[in-house]
């Protein structure tokens, strides 16, 4: 790190922060056994997010790492639940209530193993489909009325496959091209999102 680049950090860490007005939380689990994990495809968007915007995911806060970032002239908390995602839920209500930030406004980044991985697709509110993370949100809150933004990771390789060991298991190598490029799509719709243009970010990557 040059001393320029010393000097960036330091005034990105001493500017004033825009007050947190969004949640986005990238669902995931904690811990160097499940990094690569399908399963912890909303994790790999949040930590592609602040490797885009300048900015550390390590704060423990709310049962997370945390960090804050200014999207669009909102600020937003970026959250990383260390529940792991059966209790994601916990860590959620946790944020929301001490910012008094609404369901609306919390957008939620999960995986899908209904679509191919690199697949993206974006949903103003909805069921959970299934996915113990957002199951936990959804109970917790007692709301489906959230964003969220799921990230294909590709489907079971038969039907009797155990569903947990293919969550968990890691991405082939030839899938990580398709999923790096899916995280910088996620990041600019979430960039829009924030701004009130939701339906820009879902015919950015819906059906792509």
């Amino acid at each position: 790190m040059s001393i320029f680049d010393i000097f960036d950090k330091i005034s990105r860490d001493t500017a004033p922060k825009a007050p947190v007005e969004y949640i986005i939380a990238g669902l995931g689990n904690p811990g160097l056994k499940y990094e690569n994990s399908r399963h912890n495809a909303g994790f790999m968007v949040v930590d592609n997010l602040a490797k885009r915007e300048h900015f550390d995911i390590k704060k423990l806060q709310f049962k997370s790492l945390t960090g804050e970032v200014t999207l669009n002239g909102k600020g937003c908390l970026v959250m990383k639940p260390s529940t792991f995602m059966n209790n994601s839920g916990e860590a959620i209500v946790q944020a929301m209530n001490f910012y008094k930030v609404p369901i609306e406004k919390v957008i939620v980044i999960c995986d899908d193993i209904n679509m191919e991985p690199g697949r993206l697709r974006i949903r103003k509110k909805g069921s959970d489909g299934g996915h113990n993370g957002l199951k936990s949100i959804i109970y917790l809150t007692g709301s489906d009325e959230f964003p969220r933004i799921k990230v294909g990771v590709g489907q079971k390789p038969s039907k009797d496959y155990d569903l947990a060991a293919w969550v968990l298991g890691s991405f082939p190598p030839e899938a990580l091209p398709a999923l790096h490029t899916a995280a910088d799509n996620a990041c600019e719709a979430l960039a829009l999102m924030v701004d009130g243009k939701t339906d820009a970010a879902m015919n950015l990557v819906n059906g792509k």
